[in-house]
């Protein structure tokens, strides 16, 4: 074992107390610069904010307060007292600031619905190596900030641009989903996911429509968040509208999707039969007039 030049153990502190040497592990250091959080910052963000103030990584600022780098991606929804006091001290404030910083305890749809690594971020705010809670949930649409469109961090080569009237769709669709999840309102949250699960079979896109929600492809997510607005009105009607536009794996997904709701797809069904007799009733009768005119053309 390494030994300092008092010939003691190094890497701990010796003290005497009542005649007898104790250990005592070394007392954690300020660091020489501190930041001040903005609003509905996120403690990942700001430790690397802080981070880069202090010229270190962020690696290095977990090491020297003590918290394991495996556990970066946790500390936005959860921070052991002990932890939050550690950077309190390490950045000059208090733990209570640092317990700020977190998610909250979230309800189980709030939670489905918040992401947990960083999805979509701001073109402008980024490059001040900021990062919002805000940004993390399925519903953000725009930046607090700067109000610029958040972007996918993971975008598709050569995207091309999205149509207006999508983005519009989408950005309403945002809104009323965040009013559901706000007010806990079980029927609004409900209806929206049906729409998102009904765009879902449009796109052939399988899996849960929350994960469809924090999608890294923004045709996806927005399509997905154009739905929430378009079934707003008789949502069954333009459920089954969606439904005769699909194919049979779709159709298949939709049925495994709502195997415990079989009286809203016998609904669904029923609407939509009628709405293909309509289209075959229209398309007979057009035909047919049709070819009453050619005869009575002919005969002239």
């Amino acid at each position: 074992m390494a030994r300092s030049p008092d010939g003691l153990p190094s890497g701990r502190v010796m003290r005497l107390c009542n005649g007898v040497w104790s250990r005592r592990a070394p007392e954690l250091r300020p660091l020489p610069k501190t930041v001040v959080p903005i609003e509905d910052e996120l403690l990942s963000g700001w430790l690397t904010r802080l981070a880069c103030a202090n010229y270190c990584d962020f690696a290095d600022l977990l090491a020297h307060v003590g918290v394991d780098e495996r556990y970066a991606v946790s500390l936005d929804f959860g921070l052991e007292a002990g932890a939050a006091e550690k950077i309190a001290i390490a950045a000059r404030v208090t733990p209570e600031l640092i317990q700020s910083l977190t998610f909250p305890v979230l309800n189980d749809t709030e939670a489905a619905l918040t992401a947990l690594f960083p999805f979509q971020t701001c073109p402008n705010c980024t490059l001040r190596s900021l990062a919002l809670k805000h940004w993390r949930r399925a519903w953000a649409f725009d930046c607090q900030i700067c109000g610029a469109m958040l972007t996918s961090t993971l975008p598709k080569l050569g995207e091309g641009v999205l149509p207006q009237k999508l983005l519009q769709h989408a950005r309403t669709g945002s809104v009323l989903l965040e009013q559901a999840v706000m007010q806990n309102s079980i029927r609004q949250i409900r209806r929206t996911i049906r729409g998102v699960t009904f765009a879902m079979a449009l796109k052939n896109v399988s899996g849960d429509p929350a994960w469809a929600l924090q999608s890294f492809n923004p045709d996806i997510r927005l399509f997905c968040l154009a739905a929430v607005a378009v079934v707003q009105k008789r949502p069954l009607l333009k459920a089954a509208l969606f439904a005769t536009r699909i194919d049979d794996s779709a159709r298949v997904a939709l049925l495994r999707t709502y195997q415990k709701e079989d009286r809203l797809l016998v609904t669904v069904d029923r609407i939509g039969r009628q709405i293909e007799n309509r289209r075959h009733a229209s398309t007979s009768n057009t035909i047919e007039r049709t070819w009453s005119s050619s005869r009575i053309k002919g005969k002239e």
